[in-house]
């Protein structure tokens, strides 16, 4: 049996930003997830980091705390987020009154807002609606949600942190009501392992209520499923939202040279239930159209989603078809001692991903005064990531492609020097491997052979290999000679491939038309035909 003073349970935003500030304040922390990191809701929502104006009107606390957290994220995570800016655009289907409330809101709430002439709007946004009275601009930005957990994950581990990835929590330990450790199992070689701790944090979102179950505790989380769409280019230069109480389809959101647009609500019972459906693409195009006419004529390349992790407590409808919507977005400390009498057991839910180090840090002062720890909360001031040296920028710069050595520092960071040494070393492993997202043959090499690589999976999420136009069709086979001879770690590579093709083919399926549906049939010949995947070769 291991021992830590805490363990956290889930390796999303929140998890790994606990962990962070808990290895930062001197407090040994073992994170255990069940899949990678950055598998589940934190890497499937639209990518916006909130300025809180969308909550101004309605949620005012969530407003006022992801207001505070832009702030902060824009200085500690520059390298995670684009500050795009964003614009509040209200139709003429959109009521006066409610914009007023709004301007009030975000006063109230701090937040800064800046009106903006109609013939300035429509020079820098020509495909914008002509169906527009005014517009508004507000500091939302974009954010890379996988790139920012690993950085919170690499920060944790220079403080001493540590994560086991696939590590699945199956109990919670109790001795006479009090948490003594956790039983997991390695989901890679089948391996159990205990781990004794003095405090268990459960960060699992939408899990969270499976793994207090483990030791009849109730937590009654709603899990909310928003489904999405991503377009294969930049319709817009900044975020676009309606300006109208949060409906569906009514935030544009771009992304270096894609652009997503969210999303729905829709309970479902477990979350499981991540399956964008045709219903929820037809409604978000629909409800899209209101900003951006003939939308159904730009091509999308897929659809995914995610599961809110929603406190039922919060609800001010409990039971109602739009309680997803009615929920706040403002998070819960539970303290199982108070609520249910198990010592040393916490659990966080709710919350953006924008107000997740806040998140962390209100569950970190929790621990910390369990413990004894007096040490602050330094992680608001501490950068994730150490500037990159210059040397390194112009080696990097002189090896690759402008772009493409931009993309690879700032994902790897610190460990950018050996996939640099790797391409001195051979100069046909700077070759791209992967040219959507400009990944190198070095670069998909190194990532590969990290101990948490186990899948393709896990190596898309750390490089975005397979993310872009043309969704792993040229580039999913060019790795599999690299993973056979460098990595016999990997499950058998047809079953790796099999599994690859089908993730991605679950977010392409509902969006099957036009230009996407052609790429798909040439993507199915490829693998179903020339590399026989398909279920019955013969």
């Amino acid at each position: 049996m291991t021992d830590y003073q805490v363990v956290i349970v889930g390796g999303g935003a929140t998890g790994v930003g606990i962990l962070r500030d808990l290895s930062m304040r001197g407090i040994s922390a073992l994170l255990l997830e069940q899949g990678d990191l950055a598998h589940g809701t934190s890497s499937r929502f639209h990518g916006l980091l909130h300025s809180g104006a969308r909550y101004a009107v309605k949620d005012p606390v969530s407003a006022a705390e992801c207001i505070d957290e832009n702030v902060i994220l824009k200085q500690i995570a520059a390298h995670c987020i684009s500050d795009t800016g964003g614009w509040f655009v209200q139709s003429s289907e959109d009521a006066q009154s409610y914009v007023e409330q709004w301007i009030r809101g975000c006063a109230y709430a701090h937040i800064p807002i800046r009106e903006i002439s109609l013939a300035d709007a429509y020079l820098k946004e020509p495909l914008m609606s002509k169906d527009v009275l005014r517009v508004f601009e507000v500091p939302d930005a974009t954010v890379d949600g996988f790139k920012l957990v690993w950085a919170n994950a690499k920060s944790a581990k220079r403080y001493g942190g540590d994560y086991k990835t696939y590590h699945q929590v199956e109990r919670l330990i109790l001795d006479n009501k009090r948490i003594v450790g956790v039983a997991a199992k390695n989901l890679v070689n089948g391996e159990e392992i205990m781990v004794h701790c003095e405090v268990v944090v459960n960060a699992g979102g939408a899990w969270a209520s499976q793994i207090v179950g483990t030791i009849g505790v109730p937590l009654d989380v709603i899990c909310d499923k928003g489904t999405l769409l991503a377009f294969n280019q930049r319709l817009f230069q900044r975020v676009i939202n309606r300006l109208h109480p949060p409906s569906d389809g009514d935030i544009f959101v771009p992304h270096e040279t894609i652009t997503i647009l969210g999303t729905t609500s829709e309970i479902v019972d477990s979350p499981q239930e991540n399956q964008p459906r045709e219903p929820e693409v037809k409604r978000l195009l629909a409800m899209g159209e209101k900003l951006l006419p003939n939308l159904m004529g730009h091509r999308v390349i897929r659809a995914f989603a995610g599961v809110r992790p929603l406190h039922r407590e919060d609800s001010e409808v409990p039971g109602s078809v739009e309680e997803g919507r009615e929920v706040s977005r403002t998070f819960v400390l539970i303290d199982h001692e108070v609520h249910d009498g198990v010592e040393g057991l916490i659990s966080i839910v709710g919350g953006k991903f924008t107000t997740y180090r806040l998140m962390a840090e209100k569950v970190s002062d929790w621990v910390a005064e369990k413990l004894g720890n007096t040490a602050p909360c330094s992680t608001a001031k501490e950068n994730l990531m150490s500037e990159i040296p210059q040397d390194l920028r112009k080696q990097a710069l002189r090896l690759l492609p402008c772009v493409a050595a931009e993309k690879m520092l700032e994902r790897l960071g610190d460990d950018a020097e050996e996939v640099l040494t790797k391409i001195m070393d051979d100069p046909r492993k700077g070759q791209m491997l992967c040219e959507c997202e400009m990944v190198s043959v070095a670069e998909v090499e190194k990532v590969a052979s990290d101990e948490d690589s186990h899948h393709l999976a896990d190596i898309r999420r750390k490089t975005r290999l397979g993310m872009g136009t043309c969704q792993g069709a040229f580039c999913t086979y060019r790795v599999l000679p690299l993973l056979g001879l460098e990595n016999k770690k990997f499950d058998p590579l047809q079953d790796e491939l099999k599994r690859f093709i089908n993730q991605r083919w679950k977010g392409i399926r509902p969006v099957l038309w036009g230009q996407q549906l052609r790429e798909t049939e040439l993507t199915r010949a490829i693998y179903a035909s020339i590399l026989q995947l398909n279920e019955n070769p013969g």
